[in-house]
């Protein structure tokens, strides 16, 4: 086997966890793979002969390169924080059957990375971004993070410690149980197919809050209360009207369909005690295109 093979399947083998850091970096699954192959070009130029652990190494690289990334979207303001000016920006969700995960793409997803984890980390500034994923999600030390950044290993970890209890604060609480939380799910959907608006406030949380992502050319969507967010969803009952059941970023979700099998929706749940208290959907046209979705 040539030298040039052997690290080609070396850099394979570390592909599932080189997107799961860009993934949690960018939120989008193409910008994701874009970022993984730039690694794969700077190894292929780079001599790593005296690098001693190769899945350290491209992790760092990976994370450069989304940071730089990150940090050109901010500049050109294409990377707004939720809810800010009424916009509403949602991560590109990972669907998957119920059944089955991908061992690959459920890497992607591993430590409960759900779509409101997501929403929290896009809110972050590019460096607390960088500082958290890699130390709190893949264990990278901050003495190999602090160079990334340019900072200092105490400034460094002061970013994460400050990342940290944002996403702590901001990220709701939600059950592990995906069996209880599918029952929920179908209520749901049961419900807003039916008109039912009685059935919706059972399974909403009072505080519940509601996103929709409509893309450029579809007004989004916020919607607080569980009063506003019943009504939503009997306004938008053709989402549910032929809605699958299926697995966003590991958990009980669905994605709708119209009659024509173009992909409508993908709607994400979080779910305490039994109630919802976030609903995210995508309804950007573009973007459901991408994602291969199948009725």
């Amino acid at each position: 086997m040539s030298e040039s093979s052997s690290l080609a399947d070396r850099f394979e083998a570390e592909r599932p966890g080189l997107r799961a850091v860009a993934y949690r970096m960018l939120g989008s699954l193409a910008e994701a793979e874009d970022a993984v192959q730039e690694a794969w070009l700077r190894l292929s130029r780079t001599d790593v002969s005296d690098v001693r652990n190769l899945g350290a190494w491209l992790t760092t690289v990976v994370g450069r390169i989304c940071l730089d990334m990150v940090r050109s979207r901010t500049s050109r303001r294409e990377d707004p924080l939720p809810g800010r000016d009424g916009s509403v920006r949602l991560p590109d969700p990972v669907v998957t059957a119920p059944a089955r995960v991908d061992p690959e793409r459920g890497v992607l997803i591993a430590d409960e990375v759900g779509i409101a984890l997501m929403i929290v980390l896009q809110a972050l500034s590019p460096d607390e971004r960088l500082a958290f994923v890699l130390h709190d999600m893949f264990d990278v030390p901050f003495g190999n993070i602090a160079p990334v950044l340019g900072r200092t290993t105490v400034s460094t970890r002061q970013l994460a410690s400050r990342a940290r209890r944002r996403v702590q604060g901001a990220t709701p609480a939600a059950d592990t149980d995906n069996a209880r939380k599918r029952d929920v799910v179908d209520a749901f959907l049961t419900a807003s197919r039916g008109g039912g608006f009685e059935a919706l406030l059972a399974v909403l949380h009072p505080d519940v809050v509601a996103r929709s992502d409509g893309g450029t050319l579809v007004p989004t969507i916020l919607r607080h209360g569980a009063g506003n967010v019943a009504s939503q969803a009997i306004a938008f009952a053709r989402f549910a009207a032929n809605a699958h059941l299926v697995l966003v970023n590991g958990t009980p979700g669905a994605v709708s369909f119209a009659e024509d099998r173009r992909p409508l929706s993908v709607m994400s749940f979080t779910i305490h005690d039994s109630r919802i208290t976030a609903l995210d959907i995508l309804t950007d046209p573009d973007r459901l295109t991408t994602l291969n979705l199948a009725n």
